[in-house]
């Protein structure tokens, strides 16, 4: 409970673009947001910059948060009505932290646009961030506390710069003064690293996921060849090509449909018969989407960054209601009782064929009560405590 007479320490919130897409950070802070005043800082650098149309698109979207107009109405998040959303902050980022020079300049540049803004919040503020690139900025910002949010192994996530996420890591782990990571493997990730972490695995929003939705077939899915075989989140190299292969070759009808961000997939992955990708669609739409799908599937590769991470998407699969074959790792085997698990490319394909028959069995309906004790609300609440230093 709030007491209005004593509220609560701003947050400032070093993360990936509000509102770019539904991450566990911007879940959790939605949650504080109608007690808690909080500045997003969205942040650039963890990519090596590329000569490439991935590149120039982000750069552009940079370019118009920088220089452009301000959006009337901000951007939200999951959940969030635009009266609950933070203040944004966009400042101007050198592209890498890979040299001294680049380093050395966005601690001058994110110093200058934030310093005065930290001293004009009524209380010295309480900072989460899930990128280790702040590592400079300890000892800098007059803040009260630093919480390291740890999400990724970002040193071997596709696509990022991971040696310099790596350096500036081991840079920040012994400054903060808390850690919270979302994985058993992140917390053994991050011990390593000289600090302790508290556990804190991802959440679900149910009430979304088992809200009614419009009958018929969306409006996305349209043209496609059922039953349709569900995929949502980034496609990259994370995804297992055997595992999707062999599915696309030994289907006997239907769909398989891959939808969200691409982040440079193998390029024969979006070729293969029956392969159709679909771009991203708003946050409210997946529940109609997983309502019209026979089968959620989720065809991670075995690797260290599928190790590590916590994927959003299994508690939504499972809070959908619908039948789930994902790849056997550590963060899925926990809920193995709720969805099946695959380790070769033979057991996935067996298992979703036989869930286009049988659909979601009794038992695993069963199992996923569970997942009512798994809400948003409820991590938020716990990594708020973590925050306040209790």
């Amino acid at each position: 409970m709030i007491d209005p007479a004593h509220p609560s320490r701003p947050l400032l919130v070093f993360a990936d673009d509000w509102g770019r897409h539904p991450s566990s950070c911007q879940h959790l802070i939605g949650k504080l947001l109608p007690h808690r005043e909080v500045v997003w800082v969205n942040t650039i650098g963890t990519r090596p910059p590329r000569l490439d149309w991935s590149t120039a698109r982000r750069v552009a979207g940079k370019f118009r948060q920088w220089f452009g107009p301000r959006p009337a109405v901000p951007t939200t998040a999951p959940e969030q009505a635009p009266a609950l959303s933070p203040r944004i902050i966009s400042p101007k980022m050198w592209p890498s932290f890979r040299s001294a020079f680049g380093r050395g300049l966005n601690r001058k540049l994110l110093t200058r646009a934030l310093k005065s803004l930290v001293e004009s919040l009524a209380q010295p503020p309480d900072v989460v961030t899930t990128l280790p690139l702040v590592a400079d900025l300890i000892g800098v910002l007059p803040v009260r506390r630093w919480v390291y949010y740890c999400v990724d192994d970002f040193s071997v996530w596709p696509g990022y710069d991971g040696a310099t996420m790596l350096t500036m890591e081991r840079d920040l782990i012994p400054k903060v003064d808390a850690v919270v990571a979302v994985s058993d493997t992140l917390v053994k990730h991050v011990d390593e690293l000289g600090k302790p972490a508290h556990l804190l695995t991802h959440g679900v929003d149910l009430d979304h996921w088992r809200s009614p939705v419009s009958p018929g077939l969306p409006l996305e899915f349209a043209g496609l060849k059922p039953p349709v075989i569900l995929f949502w989140g980034v496609v990259d190299r994370r995804m297992d090509m055997a595992f999707v292969k062999h599915l696309s070759a030994h289907l006997p009808e239907g769909t398989i449909v891959l939808v969200g961000p691409k982040e440079d997939p193998d390029p024969e992955l979006l070729a293969l018969p029956r392969v159709v990708y679909l771009p991203p669609v708003a946050f409210d739409r997946l529940p109609a989407l997983a309502a019209a799908a026979a089968v959620l599937v989720m065809p991670y590769i075995d690797a260290p960054v599928t190790h590590a991470m916590q994927p959003l998407k299994l508690k939504e699969y499972i809070a959908t209601g619908r039948p789930a074959v994902v790849r056997a790792l550590p963060a899925t085997k926990e809920w193995g009782d709720c969805v099946d698990l695959a380790a070769t490319p033979e057991e996935f394909t067996a298992r979703v064929i036989n869930r286009l028959t049988t659909g979601l069995p009794g038992d695993q309906n069963q199992a996923r009560v569970r997942l009512n004790r798994e809400g948003w609300a409820d991590k938020a609440h716990q990594l708020e405590k973590w925050v306040n230093g209790e």
